[in-house]
């Protein structure tokens, strides 16, 4: 249980988590085929982005609630993001009975 505890104070570990969530989102709407693959994705980007601002607040900030308001920007942009994605994928879907993006692809003007 000490390791535990010991690398809860490392910053390094919050780093690296951060990291893979961000790899995991890129890799995610690089090679998801639909857009719900690919929203939850984006979802993950915006996850280590708020883990980045909470680590360096914490670790080297002087006042730590700048991390804390620049993470409640981001969950209330992820929110948005999620409304909206949702409205516009479905709106596809009625239109073309699927929300593939193979499909959506004849979009593009």
């Amino acid at each position: 249980m000490e390791l535990i505890a010991g690398l809860a104070d490392r910053m390094e570990v919050y780093l690296a988590l951060a990291a893979m969530l961000f790899g995991i989102g890129i890799y995610g709407v690089l090679l998801r085929r639909t857009l719900i693959g690919m929203m939850i994705a984006g979802e993950l980007i915006l996850a280590a982005a708020a883990l980045n601002f909470m680590t360096f607040s914490r670790f080297l900030s002087p006042d730590p609630s700048t991390g804390r308001i620049f993470t409640l920007f981001i969950m209330g942009i992820a929110a948005a993001e999620a409304a909206i994605g949702m409205s516009i994928i479905i709106a596809v879907y009625r239109n073309y009975k699927s929300v593939e993006t193979d499909r959506v692809a004849d979009l593009k003007g």
